[in-house]
C-alpha cells in the first residue's frame, strides 16, 4: 500500500499563505503488526520509516523517550540509537535527526503556559516543554532534525489536541515547522483498514502524529 499525500492550498490572494503539506502513512501489507512498545507513540514500521526517510546514508536515528517534564527530566529520558540505513540517498537529510516520543500524560493541556519565564540563558534550566526544546535546538547542528510524535489525549473526556502547543513552543526556541505526518495504526485487510490501535490510546483514536521540525541557527 502506498502512501497517500494531501497538500492543501490557501486561495490565491495576494498576501496568502501556503498551508504545509499533510502527508498520512499506512503500513504496507508485509509490514509488522507489532504495537508501540509500552508507553511509546510509534510502531515499529513507522520507525523504520522515518530512519529511510529522513536520516543519510550510515547517520543513525537518535531516539528519545520522554516520560515527565519534571526537572531533571534529561536524566530520565530514555534513549536508543537506530544505526544509519543506506536504503535512500535521494531526499535525505545529511544532519542529525531526533526522534522524540512524547507520552501523552506529558503533554500541555488548553492554556498551558509555554514559552520561558527566564531572562538569563532562556530555555537551560526550564522544566516543561520550553526547556526541553531550547536544550534541543543547543544540541542540533544547523541542519538537523527534531522529529516529534504524539498523539491526541483525553483531558476532562475529550479528546484534546496539543499540537498546536507544541509548535509554538518549539517555534519560540528557534524551530521551523516543516511537515505535519499522521501515522495510521491498522493494517491492510482486503479493501479495507483494520485498526490495531496502541492498548493505552483513548477510544476511537487510530492514529498518531509526526511533527517535522528543523532546527534555525544564525550565520
Amino acid at each position: 500500500m502506498t502512501n497517500a499525500r494531501h497538500r492543501r492550498n490557501a486561495p490565491d490572494k495576494r498576501g496568502a499563505s501556503r498551508t504545509l503539506p499533510t502527508t498520512i502513512w499506512l503500513p504496507g501489507p508485509d509490514d509488522p503488526k507489532d504495537a508501540p512498545a509500552p508507553g511509546g507513540v510509534l510502531p515499529p514500521w513507522a520507525i523504520h520509516k522515518i530512519r529511510t526517510e529522513f536520516t543519510h546514508r550510515h547517520a543513525p536515528l537518535i531516539k528519545i523517550h520522554i516520560c515527565d517534564t519534571e526537572p531533571g527530566m534529561d536524566t530520565r529520558t530514555r534513549c536508543v540509537t537506530y544505526p544509519g540505513t543506506p536504503e535512500n540517498d535521494s531526499t535525505a537529510s545529511t544532519g542529525q535527526v531526533l526522534l522524540a516520543e512524547l507520552h501523552p500524560d506529558t503533554l500541555p493541556t488548553p492554556g498551558d503556559e509555554l514559552i520561558p519565564t527566564s531572562d538569563e540563558m532562556p530555555g537551560a534550566m526550564e522544566k516543561g516543554w520550553s526547556g526541553f526544546f531550547h536544550r534541543a535546538h543547543h544540541l542540533l547542528p544547523s541542519d538537523g532534525l527534531l522529529l516529534l510524535a504524539t498523539r491526541q489525549h483525553r483531558d476532562a473526556g475529550r479528546l484534546t489536541d496539543p499540537l498546536g502547543s507544541l509548535i509554538a513552543s518549539a517555534r519560540t526556541a528557534g524551530f521551523r515547522y516543516l511537515q505535519h505526518i499522521v501515522i495510521v495504526h491498522g493494517h491492510p485487510a482486503d479493501d479495507r483498514i483494520m485498526p490495531t490501535p496502541p492498548e493505552d490510546a483513548p477510544p476511537g483514536l487510530i492514529h498518531s502524529d509526526l511533527i517535522v521540525l528543523s532546527a534555525i541557527t544564525s550565520a
